[in-house]
């Protein structure tokens, strides 16, 4: 709705996680090299952790974007609350293997033929799992089990667990002392750092086609930090209604006046709070819905938002028409 306004091709800070934006923070380069290395070695668990919002699940696909899909089958799914059998199922349907039966040995006998099938190719398997912390003890158990399907001493596949912090204490029961000797590293991510908010704000605009960087007063990123904590998914709520707000205005630079505002305004919304306390921003709670029904839940309540200012718009617009027809036939008289 304001690209045009600010010379933008796309808008810069949408909430569904896009590896063309990603931004590499010294933590997200760190938790992507684990990963990475995860890869060359071919074998083993790899876990990373952080607060909500902190940018996970856009590590995840931007590693995916970036393997050698010649040799690794990657395959992604959002957790939320699974049984073993339930994982079996979705990872055989995300395989795309043809299967309807619900029967445990039924489901690992196709997945692991899928798995050899892969091996004969030259190829292994990668399995990324978002929201890690929901699985159940079971399931994690479930996981390692699966990473003893070998051919010649060589796993076929492999798994990488990312999870909110709550994931961490999960893995230290003592039922999964096995699947924690087969953790090859793990790492925990943080929120962006003051100067990193500011590169973050600036790549993702440049990317989006801003010419002139000038948009935000300088003051904007200290309230900007202040109110996010550096926490990715509120910087992109707090910069996206910033960003209307400015267009709806006709604004063409933003100060810290302006920020305020939205600030104010999106306090008073449960849709888009922004939390002043680093106790709210770095609390874990369990979600009730996945990622993909929360983010589809989010885009929903955007594209209704926008329609409504839209609609708005429009009918300020069609009044200042108005106005000036009737100042025009006053002048007549």
């Amino acid at each position: 709705m304001y690209e045009q306004h600010y010379g933008l091709s796309e808008k810069p800070f949408q909430l569904s996680p896009d590896p063309k934006f990603f931004f590499a923070s010294n933590e997200h380069e760190q938790a992507l090299s684990y990963l990475q290395y995860g890869l060359e070695q071919g074998e083993g668990f790899i876990v990373i952790t952080g607060p909500i919002g902190t940018g996970k699940t856009m590590i995840a696909q931007s590693l995916i974007k970036t393997i050698d899909h010649s040799a690794i089958e990657a395959i992604q799914i959002v957790s939320s609350n699974l049984a073993p059998i339930e994982l079996l199922i979705i990872i055989a349907k995300e395989f795309q293997l043809t299967t309807s039966s619900n029967n445990k040995a039924v489901l690992l006998e196709h997945i692991y033929q899928h798995l050899l099938t892969l091996n004969q190719q030259g190829k292994y398997a990668l399995l990324l799992v978002d929201e890690a912390q929901n699985l159940p003890i079971e399931t994690i158990e479930e996981l390692r089990m699966l990473s003893n399907f070998q051919k010649n001493n060589k796993p076929l596949l492999q798994s990488f667990l990312l999870g909110q912090a709550e994931l961490k204490s999960r893995l230290q029961n003592p039922q999964l002392e096995q699947f924690r000797q087969r953790i090859i590293a793990s790492y925990h991510l943080e929120p962006l750092t003051s100067k990193e908010l500011k590169l973050y704000i600036e790549h993702r605009l440049k990317l989006a086609g801003l010419v002139d960087q000038k948009l935000l007063s300088e003051d904007c990123f200290t309230l900007i930090t202040q109110k996010t904590l550096g926490i990715p998914r509120k910087i992109n709520l707090l910069m996206d209604r910033t960003l209307l707000y400015g267009f709806l205005n006709e604004l063409n630079c933003i100060n810290s006046e302006n920020l305020q505002t939205v600030i104010n305004e999106m306090e008073n919304e449960l849709s888009a709070a922004i939390s002043d306390t680093k106790e709210d921003a770095m609390k874990v709670n369990k979600p009730i819905l996945n990622d993909k029904k929360y983010t589809k839940a989010l885009t929903e309540l955007d594209q209704y938002l926008l329609e409504s200012i839209d609609q708005k718009v429009k009918l300020n617009r069609y009044l200042d028409k108005l106005i000036q027809q009737k100042e025009i036939f006053r002048d007549c008289e």
